[in-house]
């Protein structure tokens, strides 16, 4: 073979080999491995868009983008939350388990549900499966209520103080409680809206809702109600709370464990104090009892989240990552015996930040509340 030959043959194997690098290297660098999105263009995910549903679409664009106080100093992406992969679960009981059976792929990476996949509602969506009930009811403790606060974030749209009763705040409560802080500083935290009724009266405008649907008249409000045995003056609050009215849809999303040290037979008797009394004051049946002419309320039960490595040393044995995995196992069981569903929120929180060993940020607090909305939208199906 002449040299010259052996020269065009390098030049085309060099040129060949530029190609495949291009294509199976550069080109997914530049979508999903790539640099973050800006903000309210839609990101070239290196994606299997052929597999995503029309209405996952929307979800390739921070939804986030046009939240209040975004920004360099609250830089939250829906798309550093939760990427669509499609398909979505086609009905409750597999978004739940693809839901809690789930992971990620690197330390506060997006979640990616096991199997099938979740949706991440924009606001209007939010705000139509809210009202489709007339009241929506947390019960719990500081999980519950940091849920709560994610779920104010998105039906005000506010990253900055969404979450909090900002109307209250001095100028040295702003600064402190800003964005993260609004879940990452006790002092913050304890200031969380507890009912939209509150948000009515004291900030109307903030809320997004009744603008996109003027019929829109739902109350989201929490109970905190800890620990067993359950004091009677926070049943009787409960009980106050919930609207008697039969013909008024309503959903309950519970949530208990650490008070009690994740005792399983303790939490199961808080669980009975609270459906009891859903029971009584409605006149309707959370859990069947035999054959009943009533339609059940639809209740979810949320287990708590996996310690961090900054959870206190004394609790590591009775609160440990061990303890958690099998409190979700059983309680998944206690629940479904009590015709209630179960949301785990172990393997979501994993691999996520817990600012002080047990909580939440606000990244996964937002996880969360669109989870708790995932279900009830298909509540139904």
């Amino acid at each position: 073979m002449s040299p010259r030959l052996n020269r065009r043959i390098g030049r085309y194997l060099l040129l060949f080999g530029a190609v495949v690098t291009f294509i199976f290297f550069w080109r997914p660098l530049s979508g999903f491995y790539g640099g973050r999105p800006r903000h309210g263009m839609t990101p070239k995910y290196n994606l299997p868009l052929d597999s995503l549903h029309e209405s996952q679409e929307t979800e390739l664009t921070d939804t986030l983008a046009g939240y209040k106080h975004r920004g360099s100093k609250c830089n939250v992406s829906s798309l550093d939350l939760h990427t669509p992969l499609g398909p979505v679960c086609p009905d409750k009981n597999s978004m739940l388990t693809a839901m809690s059976s789930g992971g990620r792929v690197g330390k506060d990476a997006p979640y990616l549900p096991r199997g099938c996949d979740m949706r991440w509602f924009s606001t209007w969506e939010v705000c139509e499966i809210l009202g489709r009930y007339s009241q929506v009811i947390l019960v719990g403790d500081s999980m519950l209520r940091h849920v709560m606060g994610a779920l104010n974030i998105l039906v005000r749209e506010d990253l900055g103080y969404g979450g909090v009763t900002d109307w209250n705040f001095n100028e040295e409560e702003k600064h402190k409680c800003f964005c993260n802080n609004q879940f990452d500083v006790r002092d913050c935290s304890v200031q969380g809206i507890f009912s939209t009724a509150d948000v009515l009266s004291h900030d109307p405008l903030s809320l997004m809702c009744p603008k996109m649907i003027p019929e829109w008249i739902t109350d989201l409000r929490i109970e905190q109600i800890v620990r067993h045995p359950v004091p009677e003056d926070e049943r009787r609050r409960l009980e106050k709370a919930i609207d008697p009215n039969p013909s008024q849809r309503k959903a309950f999303i519970l949530g208990h464990g650490l008070w009690n040290n994740l005792e399983v037979d303790q939490a199961v008797n808080w669980l009975d104090v609270v459906l009891d009394t859903i029971d009584a004051r409605t006149g309707a049946r959370t859990r069947l009892r035999g054959r009943s002419p009533r339609k059940n309320l639809p209740v979810l039960l949320m287990t708590p989240n996996a310690a961090g490595d900054k959870k206190p040393d004394e609790w590591l044995v009775s609160q440990g990552n061990k303890a958690l995995v099998r409190f979700e196992h059983e309680m998944a069981v206690h629940a479904a015996q009590r015709r209630a569903d179960h949301l785990g929120t172990w393997n979501m929180s994993i691999q996520a930040t817990l600012y002080d060993g047990v909580h939440m940020d606000m990244r996964g607090n937002l996880l969360k509340a669109m989870m708790v909305l995932n279900w009830l939208n298909l509540l139904e199906a």
